[in-house]
C-alpha cells in the first residue's frame, strides 16, 4: 500500500473509532465528561515507570498532525476567554507562562489571543549568558527540571495576573507547585489557570481553592473541555507489561510488531541551496529553504516574547510563508510543517501562515518532535499509530539520548518542511541517523528551515564592592580553630533573630517568610539525648573516617590535585574540616579550607563566590556538604553557579558537589550511598562551630554583603564540636588500608546519580497527600532536622532499621510524632513535615501534630 493509499486509510478508518478505544480496552482506563472530549482526546500508552497511559491531544499539534488553523485557533481562542474574563484593565497588566515542552506554542497562543500580554514559557534548556529567574518539577514528566530564563528579570515582577497555561490539567501538581515557588519569590493576587482539558479527579479537584485560601490570591481556570480518567488498580503494572510485550514483539523477527521503530535510514542526505524543488526529485534528497526570519525577533517565548515581537513577526511572516511555498515540490498535496520540542510556536505561526497562502489546493499539517517516549500501535482506535525515532541533535543539557516524532510515517505527506532552531542545527541533525534523514527515508521531499535562536544581550555586570572582608575565624568566629575554616559569613551574633519553631513553620508555609530570615530557636538537647549522640559516634566513628577517606581521596583523584574546599554552611562545614585533615594526615596537604552559604529559592552567596573568585582558581573549588537527601540543594547550586556565570562572567566553578553521604542518588563525588546516621546532623550549632544556619534577610544582608550567621558563644560549655572532630579523625589510621580498597572500587565504578531519592519523595508527597516536595525530608539526617527545626507530622522508618534512629525515636516520643514502619523504604527513614501546619494544629499538649 503506498503511504497515500495508508494515510486515506487511516483516515476512513479514523472516521468511525475513537483514538482512545485500544487502550481503554486492554488497560480499563474509562474517559468520560464533555461529549466534546473523546474529539479533543485519544489514548496511547507511555514508555514511562511513572505514568501507564497518556492523553493524546488532537489539536495541540505535538502528538497528532492537525491544521494549524485548528491548532492556533484553540490557544487564540483560551486567550480570548481569559481577555474576557480578567476585563481590559487586568489584561493589560497580565503575564502569561507557558510550561515546556508540549504547552509552549499553546501558551503563545493563549497569550495572542489576550491582547498584549507578554508571554514566557519555562525550558530544559540552561542558556549560557541568562541568569534563572526560577524553576520548578514535573513529578510525573520523564524529563522535569523546568528552568526561567527571561531576559528581562522585572518580566514576572509585576503585580498583574499571571497566566499559567498547559495543555491538559490532571493532577494539577505542577501548576500548584509553579504557583507556590512564584508567589514566594514574586507574589501577586490573582492567577489564571489555562488548559485545553481538564481532567483532575474528583479528591484533587478542590486543590486549586485551597490553593488560593493558601497564598491569599483568586485563582481561576479555563478550559475547553472536562473530565475524568479513571484508572483501575494496577494500571500502571498492567500498562508496563502491555508495552513490554509489544516492544518485544518489534524485536522479534518472528513476529509482526504492531509498532514502527523505522529501521530505515538514507546514507548520504543532500542539502541543497534554496530553490523550487523538481517534480523528479528523488526521496533522500534534503533542500534547504531560507526563511530570512526577522532579525532580533525570539524564535519563541524561552526569554520573553512581547508585544513588540508579535507585530515585528506578524509583519514578517506572509513573506516566509511564501519562500516555504515556492519551495514545495510540484503538485504536493499534504505538507507537514514539523517543529522541533519547545520550537512550537514559530512552526505553528509558519505553517499557519502557509496554510493561508496555498488556499484549498494543499492539506497543511502540522506537529512537532518530543522527548516522550511512546509507544506505537498501528490500530485505528490508536493515538500514535507510528513513531519516528532519532538521535537528539541539540546538544541537550541532560545529555544524548532517543527523539520521537509520531504519526509521521505512513500518513501520505507530499513534503515535511522541518523547523529547528540554529542552536539544533548540529552535526548530529544532519548524520546519516538524523532528523532529516530519518524523514526523508519515509517521505519523498524534506525542506530544512532554520530559525535563528535568540541569544539576549548580556546583562551589565553588577556593581561590585570594591574590597570584601577576610573570611571570619576562630575563635572570635566559631569553636574551630583558625586554620580549619574561614567563614564567608557576616557575624550576626548581636542580632535577635530567633522566632518558636510552630511560628516559623507557620510563616513559612504560608507564603509570609522565607525560611533563612529568621532562626530556630537552638534545641538543647536532654542528657538522654546526648548520650544517645556519644553512643552513636563511638559506634561509627571508624564508619565515618572511612566515608571521609574515601570522598577525599576521589577529590584528590578527579577534581584536583590541590583543591579548594568550600564547604555549604553549616551541615558541610564538620565534614569540610574532616576532609582537609585527612589530606593532612595522609598527603601532608595543607588545603584551603572555607564555609558559604547557600540558600534554596534564593541560591549561593554570589560576593563569596567572587571572593573566592580572587583568591582562587574557581577550577580548584570543591564544594562540600554532609549528605544528600532528595538533591534539592545540589539542584540549586547547579542553578546558582549557572545564574553567577551569566551576571558576572565569572567561570570555572564546577556545580558537583562532594559529600559524605548520597543516600539519595544525586552525586558522583561521595563516600557512601549508605543512609546512616552521621552524628554531627544529631545537633545543631553544639557539633558545627557553635555556628547558626545561615542567614538572608534584606535589611541585614545589602547587596555587597557577605550572607549572614550567628556565633553563640553561650553554648561553649555544651560544645562537642571538637569532640566529634578528633573522635573520627582519630580513626584515620586503622581505616587507612580499607579505605585505599574502597576507592579503587569507587573510582571503577558507574557513580552517575540516578535520582531514586527525588524519584521516592515524589511518590511519597503522592501517597500521603502532601503534594510538596519541600516537606518531605528523607535520610537520617534530613529527618533529624525536622526533629529539631521544623513541625514534624510523622516519621516513616524503613522496617528493622536499629540503633540509627535511636535518636530520632528518642525526639519523636519527646514531641509526640508518630513513628510508621514502611516496608521496602529506600531510605533509613523519612522525616515529614507536617503538609497544612498553623498553631491551632497542635494537639491539646501543643506536641502531636494531627491533620
Amino acid at each position: 500500500m503506498t503511504d497515500r493509499a495508508h494515510a486515506e486509510g487511516h483516515a476512513e478508518e479514523r472516521a468511525g473509532a475513537w483514538s482512545g478505544s485500544w487502550v481503554a480496552e486492554r488497560l480499563g482506563v474509562e474517559l468520560t465528561g464533555d461529549e466534546a472530549l473523546t474529539g479533543l482526546l485519544g489514548l496511547a500508552l507511555r514508555r514511562n515507570p511513572k505514568r501507564a497511559h497518556l492523553l493524546v491531544s488532537n489539536v495541540l499539534g505535538k502528538h497528532v498532525p492537525q491544521s494549524p488553523s485548528v491548532v492556533y485557533g484553540h490557544g487564540v481562542a483560551l486567550g480570548r476567554r481569559v481577555r474576557d474574563l480578567l476585563g481590559a484593565d487586568a489584561a493589560e497588566r497580565a503575564v502569561v507562562l507557558g510550561y515546556a515542552e508540549t504547552a509552549t506554542g499553546l501558551g503563545h497562543s493563549v497569550a495572542d489571543g489576550l491582547g498584549p500580554a507578554p508571554y514566557l514559557h519555562s525550558t530544559r534548556r540552561p542558556v549560557t549568558g541568562v541568569a534563572r529567574a526560577g524553576g520548578f518539577e514535573e513529578s510525573h514528566s520523564h524529563a522535569t527540571s523546568h528552568l526561567l530564563l527571561p531576559e528581562d528579570p522585572a518580566l514576572l515582577a509585576g503585580d498583574g495576573p499571571l497566566v499559567l497555561v498547559d495543555d491538559e490539567f490532571s493532577t494539577g501538581n505542577t501548576v500548584l507547585n509553579t504557583v507556590r515557588a512564584l508567589h514566594e519569590r514574586y507574589p501577586r493576587t490573582r492567577y489564571v489557570v489555562v488548559a485545553l482539558v481538564d481532567m483532575r479527579s474528583p479528591a484533587d479537584a478542590g486543590r486549586l481553592d485551597d490553593l488560593a485560601r493558601e497564598i491569599g490570591a483568586r485563582v481561576d481556570l479555563v478550559t475547553t473541555a472536562s473530565g475524568t480518567v479513571r484508572l483501575p488498580p494496577g494500571v500502571l503494572e498492567k500498562g508496563q507489561e502491555l508495552v513490554a510485550r509489544h516492544e518485544a514483539a518489534a524485536t522479534d523477527p518472528t513476529e509482526h510488531p504492531a509498532t514502527d521503530p523505522t529501521e530505515h535510514r538514507v546514507t548520504d542526505p543532500t542539502v541543497v541551496p534554496t530553490g523550487r524543488a523538481s517534480a523528479a526529485a528523488t526521496s533522500g534528497v534534503v533542500r534547504r529553504v531560507e526563511l530570512h526570519w526577522p532579525r532580533d525577533v525570539p524564535d519563541g517565548g524561552r526569554h520573553g516574547f512581547t508585544g513588540a515581537h508579535r507585530a515585528r513577526l506578524e509583519a514578517a511572516l506572509p513573506a516566509m510563508a511564501a519562500r516555504i511555498a515556492e519551495a514545495l515540490p510540484a503538485g504536493a498535496r499534504r505538507v507537514l510543517v514539523l517543529g522541533f520540542e519547545e520550537l512550537m510556536y514559530a512552526p505553528l505561526r509558519l505553517a499557519h501562515a502557509l496554510e493561508q497562502a496555498v488556499g484549498g489546493d494543499v492539506a497543511v499539517r502540522y506537529s512537532t518532535t518530543t522527548r516522550s517516549p511512546v509507544l506505537a500501535v498501528d490500530d485505528p482506535g490508536y493515538a500514535i499509530r507510528t513513531r519516528l525515532v532519532f538521535p537528539a541533535h541539540d546538544d541537550p543539557a541532560d545529555g544524548p539520548g532517543e527523539r520521537y516524532a509520531y504519526n509521521v510515517a505512513g500518513a501520505g505527506f507530499d513534503a515535511v518542511v522541518a523547523v529547528v532552531d540554529s542552536a539544533a542545527d548540529t552535526a548530529a541533525l544532519h548524520a546519516p541517523d538524523g532528523l532529516p534523514a530519518t524523514l526523508a527515508a519515509h517521505v519523498p521531499h524534506v525542506l530544512l528551515a532554520v530559525v535563528p535562536s535568540y541569544v539576549p544581550r548580556p546583562a551589565h555586570a553588577p556593581e561590585r564592592p570594591s574590597m570584601l572582608p577576610e573570611p571570619l575565624r576562630g575563635p572570635d568566629f566559631s569553636s574551630y580553630a583558625p586554620d580549619e575554616v574561614g567563614w564567608l559569613l557576616q557575624d550576626l551574633s548581636d542580632v535577635t533573630l530567633e522566632a518558636p519553631t510552630e511560628e516559623r513553620e507557620e510563616a513559612i508555609q504560608s507564603g509570609g517568610a522565607h525560611y533563612a530570615e529568621s532562626l530556630p530557636v537552638e534545641y538543647q538537647p536532654s542528657e538522654q539525648y546526648q548520650q544517645l549522640f556519644h553512643a552513636a559516634l563511638e559506634t561509627s566513628a571508624a564508619r565515618l573516617a572511612r566515608a571521609v577517606g574515601a570522598v577525599t581521596e576521589i577529590v584528590l583523584a578527579e577534581r584536583s590535585p590541590r583543591p579548594v574546599l568550600v564547604s555549604l554552611a553549616r551541615a558541610g562545614t564538620p565534614v569540610g574540616v574532616l576532609m582537609r585533615r585527612w589530606a593532612q594526615y595522609r598527603h601532608g596537604l595543607d588545603l584551603p579550607h572555607y564555609a558559604v552559604s547557600i540558600v534554596r529559592g534564593r541560591g549561593i552567596d554570589a560576593n563569596a563566590l567572587r571572593w573566592l573568585a580572587d583568591h582562587h582558581d574557581p577550577a580548584d573549588v570543591v564544594f562540600v556538604d554532609g549528605w544528600t537527601g532528595k538533591g534539592a540543594i545540589t539542584r540549586e547550586l547547579a542553578a546558582a553557579l549557572s545564574a553567577f556565570e551569566a551576571s558576572d562572567g565569572i567561570t570555572g566553578f564546577d556545580p558537583e558537589i562532594a559529600v559524605l553521604a548520597d543516600p539519595g542518588s544525586c552525586v558522583r563525588t561521595y563516600g557512601t550511598r549508605d543512609d546512616f546516621l552521621i552524628p554531627s546532623a544529631c545537633l545543631n550549632s553544639t557539633v558545627s562551630g557553635l555556628i547558626s544556619r545561615t542567614v538572608l534577610r534584606a535589611d541585614l544582608v545589602g547587596p555587597h554583603d557577605f550572607h549572614g550567621a550567628k556565633f553563640y558563644r553561650e553554648l561553649a560549655g555544651a560544645d562537642l564540636s571538637p569532640a566529634f572532630l578528633d573522635a573520627v579523625s582519630a580513626r584515620f589510621p586503622e581505616v587507612t588500608d580499607t579505605v585505599d580498597a574502597q576507592v579503587k572500587d569507587l573510582l571503577s565504578a558507574d557513580r552517575a546519580p540516578t535520582w531514586e531519592g527525588w524519584a521516592a519523595v515524589e511518590r511519597i508527597s503522592e501517597e500521603y497527600g502532601i503534594h510538596d516536595v519541600n516537606l518531605v525530608k528523607p535520610g537520617v539526617g534530613e529527618t533529624t532536622r525536622v526533629m529539631l527545626r521544623r513541625v514534624p507530622w510523622k516519621v516513616l522508618a524503613r522496617a528493622g532499621a536499629g540503633a540509627d534512629l535511636d535518636h530520632v525515636r528518642l525526639l519523636a516520643e519527646q514531641r509526640g510524632v508518630p513513628v510508621e514502619e514502611v516496608a521496602d523504604l529506600p531510605y533509613t527513614c523519612v522525616g515529614l513535615i507536617h503538609p497544612q501546619y498553623t498553631r491551632g494544629a497542635t494537639g491539646a499538649d501543643g506536641k502531636a501534630v494531627t491533620l
